[in-house]
């Protein structure tokens, strides 16, 4: 038999998601779950990819079924080199990698950026599966302070004069798990800290389509385009089963991305890239994305205003423009691990917070909502059960 002496020592660091384990506990009969990340069944365009599958096989024919260059798709990344320019990344398809959803952009860059040992800075809380695409490779992680607004600039610069950073992990808008969103004051002085320190920002920005209310914030990498690794994603305006990402960077991280795709999938699926390529060219994004909205902005109004009627006084949680999540914080002395299991038994889950913090004994008072899964009444619901759980507890 086959023994565990076969396996490399990188595989000390790695393990399951602590949320795709949750999220197996939550397939039970009558299950209501504001704890998974990911998009409504039914704001995938179902009768508009059927089109664009026909229109891609008329257009391209084999070359849709074919291997393609590794950097991706030339009709995608020319589109995408339209659509970039919207948000004020001017960006020319040669800068332009495709990846196996964002998660795939992820690991290239733990991969070609990380050697065993390095500092890679994070936000206080992270996404973890960002912390997870990192871990084999062998970092330390430094925290950075955060409040209501997001990343506190003066943590970062702090971090960077008092550690050798190899890069910054941020999420902007929407910022999974919290929601928060970066103001543009802010981000003005993060990319001038960047250049400042010379250190690369790897921009994380999969939420800032799903905008509810106020005016788009341009990214960071239109603020400091030489020191930002930009990365996209289709999963949240299209559909997460075509693993679909993309990364804007600079030339030198950009062109190694490529040679460490070389060894991993050659390219990204040619048939996925086809459709995306004319989602985008066909308007369809646009339009689309309208609905997603208006599918997603009244269940999120609905958990909100559960909470506002339901969660005790001294619980502190953010109140998102967009994106997919609610950030909670409780008193100190909750442990919201233990709710959660309080919850479960009663069919209503969430996140436990301090899954989402690189530090062990952070976030034990809080808790990551979802409510793009949900309709409006079971998020009505599972926010009264989750509050109860909350008042018993004290």
């Amino acid at each position: 038999m086959i023994s565990e002496r076969i396996l490399s020592t990188r595989t000390s660091r790695m393990g399951a998601s602590a949320i795709r384990e949750i999220l197996k506990l939550l397939g039970q009969p009558g299950m209501v779950s504001l704890a998974g990340g990911i998009p409504a069944p039914e704001s995938f365009p179902m009768d508009l990819i059927r089109e664009l599958s026909d229109q891609v096989l008329v257009k391209y024919g084999s070359k849709a079924l074919q291997y393609d260059l590794t950097e991706g798709f030339v009709p995608l990344r020319e589109a995408l080199s339209v659509e970039l320019k919207n948000r004020g990344i001017v960006a020319g398809v040669d800068d332009i990698v495709i990846t196996s959803g964002s998660q795939g952009a992820l690991d290239a860059i733990g991969k070609i950026c990380i050697s065993p040992g390095d500092t890679v800075a994070m936000e206080a809380p992270t996404y973890l599966g960002a912390i997870q695409a990192f871990n084999p490779y062998g970092p330390n992680y430094v925290r950075m302070d955060t409040d209501d607004d997001g990343l506190i600039p003066e943590s970062m610069e702090n971090v960077l004069k008092t550690h050798t950073v190899k890069f910054v992990y941020l999420v902007p808008t929407f910022q999974n798990p919290t929601g928060r969103t970066l103001s543009l004051e802010r981000r003005k002085r993060i990319a001038a800290i960047a250049q400042e320190q010379d250190v690369l920002i790897i921009e994380d920005d999969p939420y800032s389509a799903l905008r509810f209310s106020g005016e788009p914030i341009p990214p960071i990498k239109t603020l400091a385009p030489d020191h930002v690794a930009y990365m996209g994603s289709f999963s949240k305006v299209l559909s997460p089963g075509l693993r679909l990402g993309y990364t804007v960077a600079p030339h030198l991280i950009g062109r190694w991305m490529t040679l460490a795709k070389q060894g991993v999938d050659l390219n990204t699926s040619t048939l996925g890239q086809a459709l995306a390529a004319e989602y985008i060219a066909g308007g369809h994004l646009v339009t689309h994305v309208r609905k997603i909205i208006d599918l997603y902005a009244p269940k999120q109004k609905a958990m909100l205003e559960a909470m506002d009627a339901h969660f005790p006084s001294e619980w502190r949680y953010s109140r998102p423009a967009g994106g997919m999540f609610v950030w909670a914080e409780g008193p100190d002395g909750v442990e919201t691990e233990t709710l959660y299991h309080t919850c479960v038994a009663r069919k209503a889950a969430f996140v436990p917070g301090k899954f989402f913090y690189t530090e062990k004994g952070e976030g034990l008072a809080t808790m990551r909502l979802n409510f793009t899964m949900a309709s409006v009444d079971q998020i009505r619901w599972a926010i009264h059960v989750i509050a109860d759980a909350i008042r018993e507890s004290h």
